[in-house]
């Protein structure tokens, strides 16, 4: 996710810090980046009580007043590293600045929490993970939607079976053009939330995908993209995107023999459809008879917010915690991948088979 550009520039020849024990002391962690998203990690990490904060980076300065004291908004991460030890970072620039800015801070030692998509291209996000493995770093990629509680909530219910078996996954995200993005597309910046969900709701990776893409702002980047295909489990996605929209909608839906799930993650709300049977009246429409409509429930689910969540799950990553949940550099780079088959096939005009290292496993 990008924020406004400004001029993000250094070296990457900083000396490694000797690495705390994270497990015993205050996680200190800094954003760089103070965009539209950039500023709401701010704002969080200022309020957890598992971070001391220790700064925020933005050339532009914090144009959003996001940072509770002004001395703790500087304009390098030369800057920020001169003042102390630094364990973790959160990657907020924008997606073509990624690997610069991970290169420096993994040249210091520095665990990082990139925002998605990983990398501008498929080449840069497996440079971020060679650059983190080689520096020994902690590294995460911010897909937020996985940290939206109806999203985890449906999964659940539907890797316990609820839906039984599943015929396919639909994601509708569109609204209007968000004046933040100035360096990507509507396919990288927000369909790589849905490439992402349609294989992580099921656990089953994307098999094949064909893609259109329109481009209706008059912009270089595509405004609008409809991808369909199949994942390796047999069931079928869709996928409908685009920035050309009046009115926001953010809607997953998983469709299975009994009953589909839907969820709104705008308000947080899941409900479930059941499948129902009915007595048919009208002899001449017993012919007709299949599924019908059931019981309708809407779920009771805590309203927590999801980069909170998202936070959590990094820092219990940080600090050894074998079971934290967090979209791995691995997962990032094949989410990328799909991506570009995405944009491959709208350009193409054919429908493409992923490798499976081009889709999450």
């Amino acid at each position: 996710m990008q924020t406004d550009a400004g001029t993000w520039n250094g070296s990457s020849s900083l000396p490694r810090r000797v690495a705390s024990d994270l497990r015993n002391s205050s996680l200190r962690g800094a954003v760089i980046g103070l965009g539209m998203i950039g500023r709401h990690h701010a704002r969080l990490l200022q309020s957890s009580e598992r971070v001391t904060f220790a700064g925020a980076v933005d050339p532009g300065g914090d144009r959003y007043r996001a940072v509770h004291d002004r001395a703790l908004v500087l304009e390098s991460v030369e800057e920020l590293l001169a003042r102390g030890r630094l364990d973790f970072a959160v990657v907020a620039v924008p997606t073509d600045l990624h690997l610069p800015v991970v290169e420096q801070l993994a040249a210091a030692g520095i665990s990082m929490l990139i925002e998605k998509p990983l990398a501008a291209s498929s080449e840069q996000a497996l440079r971020i993970v060679e650059v983190c493995d080689a520096a020994n770093v902690q590294g995460a990629v911010g897909h937020v939607e996985r940290f939206n509680p109806a999203l985890q909530e449906l999964r659940r219910r539907l890797l316990a079976g609820q839906v039984g078996r599943l015929f396919t996954t639909s994601t509708v995200r569109s609204g209007p053009f968000p004046a933040r993005i100035q360096d990507v597309g509507v396919v990288k910046d927000l369909a790589t939330h849905d490439i992402d969900l349609v294989s992580w709701l099921s656990d089953s990776a994307i098999a094949t995908v064909a893609a259109q893409t329109q481009h209706l702002s008059g912009r270089e980047h595509e405004d609008l993209v409809l991808a369909l295909g199949a994942l390796r489990s047999g069931a079928a996605f869709n996928i409908v995107v685009d920035w050309v929209s009046p009115t926001k909608v953010r809607r997953t839906r998983v469709l299975g023999e009994r009953g589909l799930l839907e969820a709104d993650t705008l308000t947080g709300d899941l409900y479930f459809y059941e499948n129902g049977e009915v007595g048919v009246v009208w002899s001449a429409a017993q012919q007709f008879r299949g599924v019908s409509e059931g019981d309708v429930t809407r779920y009771a689910l805590p309203r927590e917010e999801p980069l909170r969540i998202e936070h959590d799950c990094f820092l219990d990553l940080l600090q050894g915690h074998p079971s934290a949940e967090v979209v791995t550099l691995e997962q990032g780079v094949q989410i990328v991948e799909a991506a570009e088959a995405v944009l491959e096939s709208a350009r193409s005009g054919r429908t493409l088979t992923l490798a499976p290292s081009a889709a999450r496993s």
